[in-house]
């Protein structure tokens, strides 16, 4: 289960991610949802569902589906509350406490509990085609990618604190360096973020501080 903490580190790194794209973002109109459902029928094409030809499941990119997809849905929750942080962690601890097993679109009961991985994930991307985002049917697809929450919070701010270190050193202007001492930034990361305790208050700091400390000068 995602902490108050984890919830309330998240909610402010998406909001400064998109004040960097964007410092009016929260009133650009921005489809995030439909960004979300995009991603959802990406995630659909790594799980597999054509009955025609041989195709196996992706877990891994299943999960970087899922990272991003949380990233819009936590933007359009922050929009939803006018950028009141507060509220939106408020929504969102709740929403993660309740563990309904069924939801209702569009005139059917879908027992989401019981169906399996694709059928949810095409779920989902409906209910984001209709402006919906529905967290415990997103947590249900999370479990049965079998992705921990701890992993989604851990996955989701090193992808997040990695954009703001590249941005912050060049990657806009074409000087940024993608590989540093024979390695890329991704597996870097990855080596920072398995040192570091993911309940530390200050783990997005700690995240930045550490990649800064690799990285060429």
């Amino acid at each position: 289960m995602l902490s108050q903490q984890h919830i309330a580190t998240m909610l402010s790194l998406q909001d400064k991610m998109n004040a960097k794209v964007n410092p009016q973002w929260l009133h650009a109109g921005y489809g995030y949802l439909r960004a979300a459902m995009v991603e959802s029928v990406e995630a659909i094409e790594h799980h597999g569902w054509k009955w025609w030809k041989a195709q196996a499941k992706d877990l891994p990119q299943l999960q970087m589906e899922l990272v991003d997809i949380w990233h819009f849905a936590l933007s359009d929750c922050l929009i939803r509350f006018d950028g009141n942080s507060d509220q939106a962690a408020a929504q969102l601890a709740t929403e993660l406490q309740d563990t309904p097993v069924s939801l209702d679109f569009d005139g059917q009961t879908y027992a989401f509990a019981q169906q399996n991985l694709l059928d949810n994930l095409e779920l989902m991307a409906g209910l984001c085609a209709a402006k919906r985002f529905s967290v415990p049917l997103f947590m249900k697809i999370v479990e049965q990618c079998e992705m921990p929450a701890a992993e989604l919070y851990r996955q989701y701010v090193g992808k997040n604190i990695l954009n703001f270190f590249r941005q912050d050193n060049g990657y806009k202007e074409g000087h940024y360096l993608k590989v540093w001492h024979g390695r890329e930034d991704n597996e870097h990361l990855v080596e920072v973020l398995a040192d570091l305790d993911i309940d530390a208050a200050s783990y997005s700091d700690l995240v930045y501080a550490g990649l800064r400390a690799r990285y060429p000068q």
